[in-house]
Formats: structure tokens, C-alpha cells, sequence
């Protein structure tokens, strides 16, 4: 197998889509980690050994072989392998693939998905197509880093105000073609670890019960997610602490608003402590 014949998924929903996949967006209007600002998010990469198929994401590690991540991350059938990279700029695809050994690459022993995670099946429309998406990855040997992702306070998210500053950090690649057709997400230049800043739009609607409505379009120093960051973080700006991970949005160009998974509800912060020391 040559990385030519390698291919990035690109998995979409109806208008609604995922932040999946590598072949897309990473967070955009952002700029790379080049100082290590964030050394505790990480590249994703699954892979199920045999097809010509890769799936991409982010994540962010709460423990030294704990990762936190997005749930229709760590639910993808069939999946053999999977990795994680520290690296602010990591290389890809992980050397495993061709059989070499690689110090920056740290294979998966466990993925786990929240039990109660349930996607399209049974849904009826757009407030209920998605729910509990959070999954754990859990690392087969331990990774020592300057610091770690922490969990919030129950409720967190409901206490904090309208357009609170939010800090966003994820990997993909960063270009959209233009021309000859609709706007398509480029390959090249995967891997980089990039962030933005966004603010949080609160509201009292029927989505707000589980996610974080985030604003998503570029400018005024702001940026959004997209495409290969789901399962990193949404931090509240300045600290470490995981408001929520990188779910969805409503239109292939990430555009308006994205839908992040909070991770302040006690039914998730519960699961997710059970995997903790």
C-alpha cells in the first residue's frame, strides 16, 4: 500500500455534518500551535488494516493513556487500529501502517463509546439525530506531557455568559478549492495542530440540553471548527478546562454555527471518570 492509494473519509449526514474525516477543514481562520501552547491535544487516525480507508479526528488527553474524544470517533465499525499524535505538526500516515516503528506515534489499546451515544438511527429530525457523542480512548502506554486537558464543574456551561470567549484546537488540513464546481476541502498539508478563538451563543432552545451552540464563521479574530476536529476541545478561553468536543455543524462549508457535545452534563462527566485514576 503506497499513501497515494490511502484516502481520507469525508462522512456527511444530510445537510447535517459531522466534523469527521481528514479530507476537510481543520479549524479554520486559526493559526498552528507552533509554540506547543495546547500539548495535550492530539491527532486521531483509525484504521480498520485492510481497506484503502483512513478516518481522522482530534482529541484531547484529560490523564497520561486517557484521551477524550467524540463518540462517532471511537464508534466506527470495523476499525483494527488506531493511534494518537502529540506532535503540533505530526506526520502521516502513522509509520505502523507500513510497518515501521515511530516514538511519536502511541497506539490505542481501547476505544469505549458512552452507552447511551446514538446517531441517525431512529431520529426523527434535527434536534434528536445525534446524542450523547463523547468516547474514551484509552493509550497503551502512558505519554508524559507538560499538562493535561481538565473536565469542567457540573452544569459549567449554563452558568457562563452570552459570546463567552472560547478557545477551539484541532488538526486537518486548511485549504478549500475553488472553481470548476462546488467548493471542495483539499489533502494537502495534513496534520498541523491549529486554533482559533469563538464565542459561545447562548440560548434556551432544544439543543441546548447537550450542546454548546458555537459560532463558526470566520473573522473578527474569530474562527470556527470543521471537518477532522471532531473530538478536540472547546475550552473555556485562557484555561485548560473542556467545556465540550467537537460534534457537528449544519453545512458542508462549516459555516454559521457548530453543535459541540458538552461534557458538563453528570451523566457524561460520571462515564467519562470512570476511566480516570
Amino acid at each position: 500500500m503506497t499513501i497515494k492509494n490511502l484516502r481520507i473519509t469525508l462522512i456527511t449526514s444530510l445537510i447535517l455534518t459531522l466534523a469527521f474525516g481528514g479530507a476537510v477543514s481543520a479549524i479554520k481562520n486559526g493559526a498552528p500551535d507552533e509554540e506547543n501552547n495546547w500539548p495535550y491535544v492530539c491527532w486521531v487516525v483509525l484504521w480498520d488494516g485492510v481497506s484503502q480507508y483512513v478516518y481522522l479526528c482530534s482529541g484531547s488527553a484529560i490523564q497520561s493513556d486517557v484521551v477524550l474524544c467524540a463518540g462517532h470517533c471511537t464508534s466506527i465499525p470495523g476499525i483494527m487500529y488506531s493511534w494518537v499524535s502529540f506532535e503540533p505538526a505530526a506526520s502521516f500516515p502513522p509509520p505502523e501502517v507500513f510497518g515501521i516503528d515511530s516514538e511519536e506515534w502511541i497506539e490505542v489499546a481501547e476505544r469505549h463509546t458512552h452507552p447511551l451515544f446514538s446517531m441517525g438511527e431512529g431520529k426523527k429530525g434535527i434536534t434528536d439525530w445525534i446524542t450523547h457523542d463523547v468516547g474514551i480512548l484509552v493509550l497503551e502506554e502512558e505519554v508524559e506531557l507538560d499538562r493535561y486537558a481538565e473536565l469542567p464543574s457540573e452544569y459549567l456551561v449554563d452558568t457562563l455568559p452570552m459570546k463567552q470567549d472560547l478557545d477551539i484546537v484541532g488538526y486537518g488540513v486548511q485549504y478549500q478549492v475553488h472553481g470548476g464546481g462546488p467548493p471542495s476541502w483539499d489533502y494537502i498539508d495534513l496534520g498541523y495542530r491549529y486554533y482559533s478563538r469563538a464565542q459561545l451563543i447562548q440560548s434556551e432552545d432544544v439543543m441546548s440540553d447537550e450542546f454548546m451552540r458555537v459560532t463558526s464563521n470566520p473573522g473578527d479574530g474569530k474562527g470556527g471548527t470543521c471537518y477532522g476536529d471532531s473530538g478536540g476541545p472547546i475550552l473555556k478561553a485562557g484555561t485548560d478546562v473542556v467545556l465540550g468536543v467537537c460534534s457537528w455543524g449544519t453545512n458542508g462549508n462549516c459555516a454559521g454555527v457548530s453543535y459541540e457535545q458538552r461534557v458538563d452534563l453528570p451523566e457524561i462527566l460520571s462515564w467519562i471518570e470512570g476511566y480516570l485514576d
